[in-house]
């Protein structure tokens, strides 16, 4: 299928619930689709009283995310130090999101956008229950319990992969913080306040090499699919992955 139109027929056959809450994982290159375009045709499938949820992640601010490797690669231990200690603060309603794609951009810049407030793991949302959804994201929880992600579970959310895989779902790193036995622990490190200002704090290892092995394994028939310009599009309900992911993690991750 292509463009905004057939999306919007997928989002309705598919099973979209119309006043619930989607969080949408979105790759728009090479679509010829406008990020307002789609944001538009998930909110007309949501409806009204419905919620949509991308992530914002801001991974450069890190001294150990790939992103922020990225950055840094080819400078001198000097230059090193100087970016480090010019580096602007995460401002929730400034900070770019580059690394989650065009839609993710489009949806934190809308008009009546709420963020949630981590300044590496942010939320951002539109739609009635975004504030109830996304307020007090606990700085030093990256995706966990006091994380947004936990509140999109409650709430019974769906979440679409537009054009990417499972790679990318955000959803199952919750499932990494009720994995048995608990996932062994590590610093983060990031910039709040103002430029320079380091501020380092513990959390869950994170670790998403295994994603896309897991959703390959996520039952069929929990799943909707079909495609938008050349690459998959798939829907589900975020518990049954979550649970599934949290089962699988704990039989081989140890």
């Amino acid at each position: 299928m292509t463009g905004s139109h057939e999306l919007g027929l997928f989002l309705k056959e598919s099973g979209v619930r119309p006043n619930g809450v989607l969080m949408v994982h979105a790759s728009l290159g090479g679509s010829g689709l406008r990020a307002t375009a789609v944001r538009d045709a998930l909110l007309g499938a949501l409806g009204p009283d419905g919620t949509l949820v991308v992530p914002a992640f801001t991974q450069e601010n890190s001294r150990t995310s790939r992103a922020y490797r990225a950055l840094i690669a080819g400078m001198t231990e000097r230059e090193q130090e100087q970016y480090r200690a010019s580096m602007p603060a995460f401002d929730p309603g400034a900070t770019p999101c580059p690394a989650m794609g065009m839609l993710a951009e489009c949806v934190r810049t809308s008009a009546g956008a709420v963020r949630s407030s981590h300044p590496q793991t942010s939320f951002a949302a539109l739609g009635p229950r975004a504030a109830e959804l996304l307020g007090d994201h606990d700085p030093q929880c990256l995706l966990g319990e006091r994380s947004p992600l936990a509140r999109l579970y409650d709430a019974d959310a769906q979440i679409l992969l537009l054009r990417v895989g499972f790679e990318v779902c955000t959803a199952f790193h919750l499932a990494e913080y009720r994995t048995t036995p608990p996932r062994p622990r590590r610093m983060y490190h990031c910039v709040v306040g103002e430029p320079g200002n380091w501020v380092s704090y513990e959390d869950t290892s994170l670790n998403d090499s295994d994603f896309a092995a897991l959703g390959a394994e996520l039952p069929p028939e929990v799943q909707a699919r079909g495609e938008l310009a050349g690459r998959r599009v798939t829907l589900f309900d975020m518990r049954p992955a979550v649970d599934f992911a949290c089962a699988r993690m704990s039989e081989y991750r140890h």
